[in-house]
């Protein structure tokens, strides 16, 4: 018999959650979120490729380990189904990200921070041993990427704003929004540091 992880769960859970969304984007005919939800749902089964038929050059598997961390993978699942549910609440037209409730934007942003925080502290910890990086380099450095990563997104987002009509945000909607960036990654910090979740560092 095989035994499905709790992890597992989750992605699936995930999946299915993008997959309504999916069907509430085709049933109103919307269009930007068909593709949104299409992509996500893709790029959820990503990771399964990866594992079942992939063994990448051992000079790429500490950039790829992500994908082959359920853990994280299990966490990536929760942002994007949430973000997706936030874009267009399922079986509705509402959009509490960027209409009905603005502030919606706070928790994907949290979530997103996290998810990407774990990814990168993974990577560089699998190189740690090769470069001799310490875990308080780690951290650091993993700190660093994460806010510049942050900072040129809120620039894309800026230079692409005059594209999309209902979409504008103050400066002070760009710092909240890296100032939850960063209490998502502090989140996977301490998620790391004291449950060993989703890994542990080296």
């Amino acid at each position: 018999m095989i035994r499905i992880t709790r992890e597992r769960r989750i992605i699936n859970i995930g999946r299915f959650m993008v997959l309504i969304g999916l069907l509430s984007g085709l049933m109103y005919m919307r269009t930007d979120h068909i593709y949104r939800s299409g992509v996500a749902l893709i790029g959820l089964f990503v990771p399964d490729i990866f594992q079942r038929k992939l063994n990448p050059p051992e000079k790429l598997k500490p950039f790829l380990s992500p994908l082959y961390n359920d853990k994280i993978i299990a966490i990536l699942a929760v942002f994007i189904a949430v973000h997706v549910s936030l874009v267009n609440v399922p079986f509705t037209t509402i959009d509490l990200f960027h209409k009905e409730w603005t502030d919606a934007d706070m928790i994907s942003h949290f979530l997103g921070g996290l998810t990407v925080w774990v990814a990168i502290a993974c990577i560089l910890n699998e190189l740690s041993g090769k470069y001799s990086i310490n875990s308080k380099q780690v951290v650091v450095y993993s700190f660093l990427i994460l806010f510049m990563l942050s900072v040129g997104w809120e620039i894309a987002e800026k230079l692409t704003e005059s594209e999309i009509s209902f979409i504008h945000e103050t400066l002070t909607n760009k710092f909240r929004d890296l100032l939850m960036n960063t209490l998502g990654a502090l989140s996977g910090l301490w998620l790391v540091k004291t449950k060993k979740y989703p890994f542990e560092l080296n």
